[in-house]
């Protein structure tokens, strides 16, 4: 083999199986691009319909007449694939690479959205996506070369499991306590944090499976994974009813894997390879992209404020 091409390969993380993981990724942005429009129409129908909610989240009957809406189901049938592809991109590759590519999600979901609702985005919006996606995309840029799989241990699974149960905790009681007051941005940013410990969840389950190993304590995880994955949506459909679908796709595409990325650095050790320079670049990244959501909120045109 030439030495140039030989060092070349040694520098690079992933093994060619593991790029498998970033098609899979990118196809699943796709659905849910798609399935995000689908839902955000049949919950604007539904709530346009009823008692106005908006701040105080969705009541038990309006959720009930999503499932009468045939736009919401298969907008929620597009996510269900979305999240088929998702799970195989996170079989192959580590968190750190696949995740964030969901931000191409965020493009498709706002060009769909300004043709459907014939929204013409200011520039200011056009820069805060372009400040997600580039972020995010910086961030894969760096981490498709830097990134390992490493073994999930129990110390893992525990750690994730209580920082999990604090964040539910925080965000219940925040729900509660300001549910009067709420908008699109607290439901966007709480839906992607959420997420973004299911996809965390997915990963090591998916982990213990490869390794021969599911006990009690990978149990646990799946459990946690469905009640997250509960809350998470139901903090969706408020967001979808607050917002626009582009607002809740940047948080599911932005918030989402940037604290997948941070579990998965911090916890799981996937970044333990990498150099001090690149640990610089997925924080600077990761603050751009946090803005862009943050600027998107903002100024987007259908924001209700």
């Amino acid at each position: 083999m030439d030495p140039d091409l030989s060092e070349l390969t040694e520098q690079i993380a992933l093994d060619p199986v593991q790029f498998i993981g970033i098609p899979l990724a990118l196809v699943g942005a796709i659905f849910l691009s798609l399935g995000a429009q689908f839902q955000h129409r049949g919950v604007v129908k539904v709530e346009s319909r009823t008692v106005d909610s908006f701040g105080k989240g969705l009541n038990g009957r309006q959720l009930m007449l999503l499932l009468a809406r045939p736009s919401w189901v298969l907008g929620t049938l597009m996510l269900g694939l979305a999240i088929v592809f998702q799970l195989s991109s996170l079989y192959f590759a580590p968190i750190i690479v696949v995740q964030p590519l969901g931000a191409i999600a965020l493009v498709l979901t706002s060009i769909v959205n300004s043709r459907v609702a014939h929204v013409k985005l200011n520039h200011k919006a056009i820069i805060a996506i372009a400040m997600c996606v580039g972020g995010v995309f910086l961030f894969v840029g760096v981490a498709a070369f830097t990134a390992v799989d490493k073994p999930v241990t129990d110390q893992h699974l525990i750690t994730i499991l209580i920082v999990l149960a604090v964040v539910l905790a925080a965000a219940g009681a925040a729900f509660i306590i300001f549910r009067n007051r709420l908008r699109a941005i607290f439901y966007v940013i709480m839906a992607g944090v959420i997420y973004g410990f299911v996809a965390t969840l997915a990963k090591v389950i998916l982990g213990r499976l490869q390794q021969g190993e599911f006990e009690w304590l990978t149990l646990t995880c799946v459990i946690a994974l469905l009640a997250a994955t509960a809350l998470g949506a139901y903090f969706v459909q408020n967001a979808h009813a607050s917002g626009p679908p582009d607002l809740v796709i940047a948080g599911l595409t932005v918030v989402d894997p940037i604290v997948a990325v941070t579990i998965g650095i911090v916890v799981l050790g996937e970044a333990s390879q990498a150099p001090l320079w690149a640990i610089g670049v997925f924080v600077l990244a990761g603050l751009i992209a946090v803005w862009g959501v943050f600027q998107l909120a903002r100024n987007h045109p259908q924001t209700r404020v």
